[in-house]
């Protein structure tokens, strides 16, 4: 039975296999083909897809890291800032520079103060001997307007026992003129790059950071551009040397000497030093400096934020959009309220700008020490 079966032919058994109800299809090496391609491009497929939606998350968040923006501070300021030093537009009822915060407005010269460069006191005759070696003198500067990187810490005791007013003032200038012109430029160089955010549509991320540090340091509330400008900006060196004389009898004060105060600024809670013939009842004391530098910044800082100075800036900024040099004959003007005589004081100081030819120095430039400083000369 077997061998029979064994030579039954195919055709035999299809028909066996029909009769009893099966259906048998011829198989080709074509349909073969065609099936395990269908079964390759379907599992190709499938790993697609498992794939495709694995990497879903990873590829959306590195679409939106990919598409977004740097963060931006949006310069809304920017026509305001134009609309109000538009010559007429500054004026006296105008809401620019009105606010302050004073959280944050001394901390860099708090720390300027608690950690000085220079704090070593040298006497007079070698503070001369000094000046005279490095060839630093006023007669130079006057004509040169180039002033030497000269940075003295504190005021020498004899100074208040040279007997010529000429070599005083002189000494007294040699001293504080580096000082002053150094803290106007530092203004300088963050006032140039104020300028170059103004020019721009939006900031960066690192713009920012270093916009919300002047804000504090100005004391800017809401982020205003407008109003850092009007403060940001530099004080003419005339004046500033002026206001030092009046304040210290031309570095021969006590509070000069012990306290390195340089213009008799008040503290009610501070370090300071009670002035001789004060009421008792009186709370306020001038302050106190470890070194002329720190005194001469906070002096800049006060005149730059303070309300009672609001005017002072406003004239500032009206030269400024005049694109005048800044006339401290003019600003002084502006200065009545830095002491109890008012108008007198005002007075007092251009006689002392005028007397001792103080202009020369406005336009007189340090010796470059810095890159950054260079680029300003």
């Amino acid at each position: 039975m077997i061998k029979n079966f064994n030579r039954m032919r195919i055709s035999e058994i299809k028909k066996i296999l029909l009769k009893r109800g099966f259906k048998v299809y011829k198989s080709t090496n074509q349909s073969i083909q065609k099936e395990l391609k269908n079964f390759f491009l379907i599992s190709l497929f499938g790993i697609f897809v498992i794939l495709f939606f694995f990497s879903l998350p990873t590829g959306l968040d590195f679409t939106k890291q990919a598409l977004k923006s740097p963060e931006i501070i949006d310069n809304n300021s920017k026509m305001d800032f134009y609309k109000t030093l538009a010559g007429k537009s500054i004026k006296k009822n105008s809401n620019l520079d009105k606010e302050l915060n004073e959280d944050s407005l001394f901390d860099d010269i708090i720390e300027l103060n608690e950690n000085p460069t220079s704090s070593v006191r040298l006497s007079a005759s070698t503070l001369n001997e000094l000046f005279k070696d490095t060839k630093y003198n006023l007669k130079d500067i006057r004509k040169s307007k180039i002033v030497k990187p000269v940075e003295i810490g504190l005021l020498p005791y004899e100074i208040k026992k040279i007997e010529s007013s000429k070599k005083r003032k002189e000494l007294f200038i040699q001293i504080v003129l580096p000082l002053i012109i150094e803290e106007n430029n530092r203004i300088k160089i963050d006032r140039k790059r104020l300028f170059v955010i103004l020019n721009k549509n939006n900031n960066t991320k690192s713009e920012k950071q270093w916009l919300k540090q002047k804000f504090e340091q100005y004391g800017v509330v809401k982020n205003d551009l407008s109003t850092l400008k009007v403060r940001m900006d530099e004080i003419p060196v005339s004046l500033a040397i002026a206001q030092a004389a009046k304040e210290t009898g031309w570095g021969t004060s006590r509070f000069a000497i012990e306290g390195n105060a340089l213009f008799g600024q008040w503290t009610y809670t501070g370090d300071g030093i009670k002035p001789s013939g004060a009421d008792n009842n009186a709370t306020h004391k001038v302050m106190k400096f470890k070194v002329l530098k720190a005194s001469v910044r906070a002096y800049q800082r006060n005149l730059n934020t303070h309300s009672s100075y609001r005017e002072f800036r406003k004239a500032r900024a009206i030269q400024r959009d005049n694109n005048e040099k800044l006339n401290s004959l003019e600003l002084v003007n502006y200065l009545d309220k830095y002491a109890e005589t008012g108008v007198e004081y005002t007075k007092i100081l251009k006689k002392i700008i005028e007397q001792n030819s103080l202009k020369d120095f406005d336009d007189a430039k340090i010796l470059p020490s810095s890159k950054k400083i260079k680029n300003l000369i």
